[in-house]
């Protein structure tokens, strides 16, 4: 697959079987015959593709681009040359294709009050997630309901924990550590989220060093960070964000950082309702993502996840994910409602284009009618049976 972009659109080289349309045309490549038994044959054709959500064009010539985009603007023939392949990759021409996947987790802080009430929730939390919800799903649960959340979410799921221990074993009363949540099963853990930070006083070299014990035992985690009220109304934001970035991930190799998501959390919208723009959020994101690649190199900043958390909820959901640096969240209160979660779980993407069952080609957007994804999706869905 080679790229080409111009400022509102980019050209995809890809490979499409000889009986592939492109907006109604039929390819006039190879038209050699397909030997019985074996796959259609394919060949190398030029399409355009809207640059949309979550895109990026690096110097190396990589950008980020919806699948659902390419598939809608190839058109319908087109879609079973993609069907097994969201990924895409061509290093022999210098050009990788590839997404970031959103990530949806749920932080359940101190909620709620008895085992059977959290098997409830995480059962009805699980039972949203389908294979049609458009992300990774995670909830990170109070310690002593982990094993139960585990059982009830059979898989559909991640169950984390809030927050670790630095230390491996010791005298340290009401510790837990990494190990520890690793041999119950747990792969992903919280650090720096700002209570711990506030209520609990933890430092960004204590933060540190829960993120360093995680990678060294293999497991994953989301380094929070964000500004206080105080701090956004003096425009401080980017200077906190990157002194907690930069001490947060410091000793972090380059190689260990596709175990790290980062999550931006303004501590003046954590549980009071109010809720950066869309604008905002993914300023501030965008922010971050370029501190990253002073940290890491472009590559790695743009693999890197990175959501928003700070009281969001459905209404505001759709239009914080449509954002290109916004790779999902980290929501609250909305968590401990498993309808409002699903909500969030199962987001729509508002700008996306919608497939003519007729030519297969991208007509209008989908702005104001949030349901066009999930028509698409459907629609898609429907190509790859048959193919």
């Amino acid at each position: 697959v080679r790229v080409i972009r111009t400022d509102t659109y980019v050209v995809v080289r890809g490979c499409l079987s000889s009986s592939d349309k492109i907006d109604g045309t039929p390819s006039n490549r190879s038209q050699q015959a397909t030997p019985p038994g074996r796959p259609p044959r394919h060949s190398v054709s030029w399409f355009c593709v809207p640059f949309t959500k979550r895109c990026s064009f690096r110097n190396r010539g990589t950008m980020r681009f919806s699948t659902l985009s390419v598939i809608a603007a190839a058109g319908v023939g087109a879609a079973s040359a993609f069907s097994t392949a969201p990924t895409f990759r061509a290093s022999h021409v210098g050009t990788e294709l590839y997404e970031r996947k959103p990530f949806i987790t749920g932080n359940w802080k101190l909620n709620p009050g008895t085992k059977q009430e959290a098997e409830a929730l995480a059962s009805d939390v699980a039972a949203a997630v389908t294979a049609n919800s458009p992300c990774d799903v995670a909830i990170f649960v109070p310690f002593p309901f982990i094993e139960t959340a585990n059982s009830a979410v059979d898989g559909k799921l991640l169950v984390g924990a809030q927050m670790v221990t630095p230390e491996e074993k010791g005298a340290f009363t009401g510790a837990i550590s990494a190990t520890m949540l690793k041999s119950i099963g747990v792969e992903w853990a919280l650090a720096g989220h700002s209570e711990r930070r506030t209520i609990n006083g933890e430092g960004d070299v204590y933060i540190n060093s829960q993120c360093k014990m995680l990678i060294d035992q293999g497991m994953k985690v989301i380094l929070c960070i964000g500004e206080t009220d105080a701090e956004f109304e003096s425009d401080l934001v980017g200077a906190i964000c990157e002194l907690q970035l930069k001490k947060g991930l410091n000793g972090i190799d380059a190689a260990d950082m596709d175990r790290v998501v980062i999550a931006y959390e303004p501590v003046w919208a954590i549980g009071t309702g109010k809720v950066a723009t869309p604008e905002i959020a993914q300023s501030v994101h965008a922010t971050i993502r370029g501190i990253i690649v002073e940290m890491y190199g472009e590559q790695i900043a743009a693999d890197t996840r990175i959501l928003y958390g700070g009281s969001v909820t459905p209404e505001s959901v759709d239009g914080l994910l449509a954002k290109p640096d916004i790779d999902g969240a980290l929501v609250g209160g909305a968590s401990l409602d498993a309808e409002k979660f699903a909500r969030i779980i199962n987001f729509e993407t508002v700008e996306a284009p919608q497939v003519s069952s007729s030519t297969g080609s991208s007509e209008g957007s989908s702005e104001g009618s949030p349901g066009k994804r999930a028509t698409l999706k459907k629609k898609l869905k429907e190509i790859f049976n048959k193919a």
